[in-house]
């Protein structure tokens, strides 16, 4: 269900990220005509709340100044005030009223996902986020590319400090883009504050909620629903451009995943495949598995040096592919291509001495994911 009102909440478990100071304090007005009109709405129910707040303090305080006990010793008795009673009871109602008419306005503008020109689905998954750009061929996994001696304080840290990505979510400028939101495994929930989107993705549900962009820019965000020991690594990149530039940013992307398609029938070479897939492996598997395949056992068993892994191809393509049930391995049919997952495979089994020489081709990896 959308949570747009709801948005600034996840701040709460972020107070001291450079996501929320950047922001300030409050609200953000946001780069879309609907997150300013949350904001209007929310500084116009702020101030109400102020006068509400100053005004019964006010008569509280003077209440206890005024009657005193060194004053007035003796309390005033008195029962009933019919006037004073329809005062206090119409008022707050009109109060309410006067509120909930532009808030269910906004509400309804919210929830109106219809004529969209562009559909993506939002995928979360321990710990990053997959994008598919429905009907148009493209899809691809966003994750942390913030360097690791960072996080480990061998480095200094930067302004976006664990608010990088390797892929961020294109979007077109003045575009409705409606987004379908689901997970592969646990709750997450996709907090863009300049957006005024705030949902969460929940396994084997699909939520909508939608964006239209006025201004072209960088727009990050984070994942705000605690989902495991890598929450806190899990950064959203939004980068809005102008119509036409985004139009020949997703014909490349298409012309790319069609070059792709085809390298699942030709052979590939030990190296090339190492390359990419020490790539793929640092930006998907490094986070449990650790830089040097060390891992961090029990739940994220050590791939360097691990018998199984160098006897066993057989297992390990059914593990890599379909995941591992009641563990922390996930399933990654749906997340990297068979090339990816070709070039994964060779990297983990030649890599840190395990020096087993085998090369796994994407047409293997490919038959694989038909069965």
């Amino acid at each position: 269900m959308p949570r747009r009102l709801a948005w600034l909440s996840g701040a709460g478990g972020f107070a001291l990220s450079p996501q929320v100071l950047a922001n300030g304090w409050n609200m953000p007005v946001g780069v879309t005509d609907l997150s300013r009109e949350i904001h209007s709405l929310h500084m116009t129910i702020f101030w109400i709340c102020v006068v509400i707040g100053v005004v019964v303090f006010g008569v509280m305080f003077y209440s206890l100044f005024r009657y005193r006990r060194s004053r007035q010793p003796q309390a005033a008795n008195f029962h009933e005030h019919t006037t004073v009673e329809v005062i206090w009871t119409t008022l707050p109602l009109l109060i309410l009223v006067a509120m909930a008419v532009p808030a269910t306005a906004t509400l309804k503008n919210m929830y109106d996902t219809g004529d969209a020109e562009l559909d993506v689905m939002v995928t979360g998954q321990q710990w990053r986020w997959r994008y598919e750009y429905l009907g148009e061929e493209v899809a691809f996994t966003s994750s942390l590319s913030t360097p690791r001696a960072q996080v480990r304080g061998e480095e200094a840290r930067g302004e976006t400090y664990l608010l990088d990505v390797d892929n961020p979510l294109v979007l077109p400028v003045g575009r409705k883009v409606r987004f379908l939101f689901t997970s592969d495994d646990v709750i997450h929930s996709w907090w863009v504050p300049e957006l005024a989107v705030k949902q969460d993705t929940v396994p084997g549900f699909v939520n909508e909620n939608w964006v239209r962009i006025n201004e072209p820019g960088i727009y990050r965000g984070q994942c705000a629903e605690l989902c495991g020991i890598d929450h806190g690594f899990m950064p959203i990149v939004v980068q809005a451009m102008a119509p036409d530039e985004f139009d020949a940013w997703l014909a490349e992307r298409r012309d790319e995943a069609a070059q792709e398609a085809l390298g699942v029938d030709r052979d590939w070479g030990q190296e090339e495949l190492m390359t990419r897939g020490e790539e793929v492996y640092a930006a998907i598997c490094a986070a449990c598995h650790q830089p040097e395949g060390q891992g961090a056992p029990p739940t994220f068993p050590a791939l360097a040096g691990n018998p199984r892994l160098q006897e066993d191809l057989g297992w390990q393509l059914d593990t890599v592919i379909n995941g591992v049930s009641g563990t922390a391995m996930p399933a990654f049919r749906n997340t990297l291509n068979p090339v990816e997952l070709a070039a994964v495979i060779t990297y983990t089994r030649n890599a840190w001495g395990n020096a087993t020489g085998d090369v796994v081709q994407p047409a293997r990896v490919a038959e694989r994911l038909a069965r």
